[in-house]
């Protein structure tokens, strides 16, 4: 009931302050397990990722937001807490296991939200879920975001954030010999290259 009161919230706000649209929804996995994978600019990135698709999604979100009337909100509207640039072997396992039940998870590679809206290097750990999962990757790319709500503005402004869908990224298309660290960076890095190949149409 609380995710379904903040993904209508999200999508109110979505269409009449930020003219929210999403362009090649047929990418977008609605059902089944899947890795969402959506570069990182702005506060508004993961409800305006959430709002893209129909059915839930679980995000991730530094387990250090997790205090408070946040601490409480948070697992109510499929959020984790994760540190995954520091090894956080739980959390990826917990993620693995929601994969393989069949749920969508989104993860910003990057980690944390870009200084100048530019694709950042993935962030360590990362690799590792796209490695293990054995789901389809879809890459999100959000534009827009970043003059809506840049990091170092205190409050939001109106504009247009549009996220655009692009096909699946096969990992296990990588060469077999890459193995341990080496496939994970790969497979980091294959992901942001997917990223980087996703244009805004007109």
């Amino acid at each position: 009931m609380i995710y379904w009161f903040t993904h209508t919230l999200a999508r109110l706000v979505g269409c009449l302050v930020f003219r929210h649209r999403t362009l090649h929804r047929e990418f977008l996995p609605e059902t089944g397990g899947a890795i969402i994978v959506a570069n990182h600019v702005s506060f508004l990135d993961p409800s305006m990722v959430g709002v893209c698709f129909r059915n839930p999604i679980y995000y991730l979100a530094r387990k250090s937001l997790f205090k408070g009337f946040l601490g409480w909100l948070l697992p109510r509207i499929q959020v984790l807490p994760v540190d995954l640039g520091r090894g956080d072997l739980g959390s990826m396992k917990r993620i693995l296991r929601l994969l393989k039940e069949g749920n969508r998870v989104l993860i910003f590679p990057e980690g944390t939200r870009s200084p100048d809206g530019t694709l950042q290097a993935a962030e360590a750990g990362i690799g590792f879920i796209l490695a293990k999962g054995e789901v389809p990757v879809v890459p999100l790319r959000l534009f827009g975001a970043h003059e809506c709500w840049p990091r170092d503005a205190k409050w939001p402004r109106p504009g247009r954030i549009t996220v655009v869908a692009g096909p699946p990224v096969d990992v296990s298309s990588l060469p077999p010999e890459l193995t341990g660290r080496e496939r994970y960076q790969a497979c980091a890095d294959l992901v942001m290259k997917a990223l980087a190949a996703i244009q805004l149409e007109g």
